[in-house]
């Protein structure tokens, strides 16, 4: 299968906005072993402005533009190096690809994009791909990275995209708030009363919530892709996922 896999910032980092190693070695020991199968992979990582927040020792996020792009300038060089460094003993080479709305847009520079998306997968090469807020504004910004992998899914041309999250799934009501709420395990109409149960907003480092998750859903079983939602607590539940076994929440497309 093609696949797009999408870490967000609280599966990389830990609240302080340094990186998780160990999730973060055993996310990319997975994704190495899934490649060994014969999966084609593309990993669509959040993560720059969280682990620049890190490395630049600040207390929180920065909440102006000009800060945010520093320290995603600072996290993406970060956030690189650790990747390669960690793919490198399973013999895997990474390429960046740092993406806007722009470039999604028909004509010319989607037709590059995608070109080279494809060469890349030609070459057994794993392209990571992060939006480029360094220098995105609001005109050219997709706005986060669970919109940006189902941009990317379609490109692509994927079979299945995986969100990662720091929940397990799309569930009844909130579940920090209403203990009584159940894990929906598959969607196959996103019906108004699925859309509205999106309401929040993400963690403190990251952008997303269920809302942009359940807009990606929109985007990708539109195009013929199923998207399944899980806990990216423990990254070897890829293994169970790729297998088609019923974890976290799975939007079926009309294929």
């Amino acid at each position: 299968m093609r696949i797009v896999i999408k870490v967000g910032t609280s599966t990389l980092a830990h609240a302080t906005g340094r990186l998780n190693i160990r999730r973060a070695e055993a996310l990319c020991r997975v994704l190495s072993d899934l490649k060994n199968a014969g999966h084609e992979l593309i990993l669509v990582s959040s993560g720059a402005i969280g682990l620049g927040t890190g490395k630049l020792n600040l207390k929180e996020r920065p909440q102006d533009m000009a800060g945010r792009q520093a320290a995603a300038a600072v996290g993406q060089c970060e956030l690189m190096y650790q990747y390669d460094r960690l793919f490198a003993p399973y013999s895997h080479t990474v390429a960046q690809m740092l993406l806007t709305a722009d470039d999604f847009s028909a004509g010319e520079r989607r037709t590059h994009l995608e070109n080279t998306l494809f060469r890349l997968l030609e070459m057994g090469i794993l392209p990571i791909i992060n939006e480029n807020d360094t220098v995105a504004t609001e005109e050219i910004a997709v706005g986060d990275n669970d919109t940006l992998s189902a941009l990317v899914a379609t490109c692509a041309r994927a079979d299945l995209l995986i969100i990662l999250s720091d929940i397990e799934g799309l569930y009844s009501a909130d579940p920090h708030t209403h203990p009584d709420a159940r894990l929906i395990h598959r969607v196959e109409n996103l019906t108004p009363e699925i859309i509205a149960l999106g309401a929040g907003s993400g963690s403190s480092l990251g952008t997303g919530g269920m809302a942009t998750k359940l807009h990606a859903a929109q985007i990708v079983t539109a195009a013929g892709i199923d998207l399944v939602i899980a806990a990216g607590q423990n990254p070897d539940i890829l293994y169970r996922i790729v297998d088609g076994e019923d974890v976290g929440t799975r939007f079926v497309s009309a294929k």
